[in-house]
């Protein structure tokens, strides 16, 4: 069974979704289960974790509804203001939802390069185990000193590092992603998504050969048993189409054993989200 560990929905507002700017114009539009689902059947996809792009609980809700209404759709990553007094309530009153798997926020929008560690947030993150619930971190590279201590704190806690850690392919900067990288994944806790790396190079000039050393690094780092495959869909549109971005994934794990190439395209994401 293949899944796509990461993809979006939305209703396009252009104030909402103001950051898709004038380069990302392709993408300012509608995306609905429809539209995904005539995508899925023609590159053989089973079903997909809905993560969210926005951040409010009716975007939470929305996600859910569209679960709630499309089997294909086996789960949706929310967001909450994990720093809010009230976190708890918040956290239970989800936690009644099957369809609701984890939790995100946009770190990588923030000033604060320590945001991850400030101590509202940590005690938000400290309640997430009690319901089961995962954690996606969505970062830039300048931020993986902080991912470093963050996941150190919280050892029982299922962390997925978003889109790689979002390193600067376009410049061809690498090394002090990959240092970084490597340290995370030694806490056996963190699993990574093999997505979002066309939009971080030229989208217009990316080549396949370009993404190769940071998914062998990823690989190297977090082992085919912490590795999932996703797509981020409908940003991918911007760079490539559906079908690229599933068979730079699918040709690059082609020399591994058949059960790591099942558990990186849908196993792991099966297993991390409860799904």
């Amino acid at each position: 069974m293949t899944i796509d560990s990461h993809q979006h929905f939305w209703k396009y507002e252009p104030v909402k979704h103001s950051w898709i700017d004038d380069s990302m114009s392709v993408i300012r539009r509608d995306f609905l289960p429809q539209d995904l689902k005539k995508v899925y059947q023609e590159n053989q996809v089973d079903g997909c974790v809905a993560v969210q792009a926005d951040q409010t609980l009716e975007e939470t809700n929305f996600l859910l509804d569209l679960a709630k209404e499309n089997d294909f759709i086996k789960g949706v990553v929310g967001w909450a203001d994990l720093r809010a007094d009230n976190i708890d309530s918040v956290l239970e009153k989800y936690s009644t939802n099957k369809n609701l798997k984890g939790w995100r926020h946009v770190v990588q929008g923030e000033a604060d390069h320590n945001f991850l560690l400030r101590p509202d947030f940590l005690r938000g993150i400290s309640k997430l185990e009690k319901y089961d619930h995962a954690y996606d971190i969505l970062v830039f590279p300048h931020q993986l000193g902080s991912v470093l201590e963050f996941v150190k704190k919280f050892p029982n806690q299922r962390f997925v590092i978003d889109h790689i850690a979002k390193p600067y392919i376009k410049d061809g900067f690498y090394d002090g992603w990959a240092t970084l990288m490597k340290e995370i994944g030694k806490h056996k806790n963190v699993y990574c998504k093999l997505s979002g790396m066309i939009t971080e190079a030229d989208y217009k000039t990316w080549t396949a050969e370009q993404l190769q050393p940071y998914m062998h690094l990823t690989l190297e780092a977090f082992g085919s048993e912490r590795l999932m495959f996703g797509s981020d869909w409908p940003v991918c549109l911007v760079a490539g189409n559906y079908g690229q971005v599933k068979s730079i994934v699918s040709h690059f794990i082609s020399t591994l054993s058949s059960q790591d190439q099942n558990m990186i395209m849908g196993a792991n994401a099966r297993e991390f989200y409860n799904l």
